[in-house]
């Protein structure tokens, strides 16, 4: 995954659970979870900007950049493909 997310160690060391992250800015636990697991495909800045609030942290201990590209999805690969013939 080219962007890693920190949420987790970011909770732990702020000593918060997701649960009560979720009740101040006012998400559910799933989306949560889908964030905290990477697999969101994207998040709204007004919530990263209450995430990075309630944990009083910048956006970059949060979000990280691997070095790597990643594709959206199989798609760009088949369209390439079909450039490429």
């Amino acid at each position: 995954m080219a962007i890693c997310i920190y949420l987790d160690e970011m909770l732990k060391s702020r000593k918060m659970t997701s649960k009560e992250l979720c009740g101040y800015i006012g998400i559910t636990e799933a989306n949560l979870s889908i964030l905290r697991s990477g697999k969101a495909k994207g998040v709204r800045f007004g919530t990263l900007n209450k995430i990075c609030y309630y944990l009083q942290c910048d956006v970059g201990e949060i979000l990280r950049f691997d070095g790597q590209l990643e594709e959206e999805s199989d798609e760009i690969e088949i369209r390439r493909e079909d450039r490429d013939e």
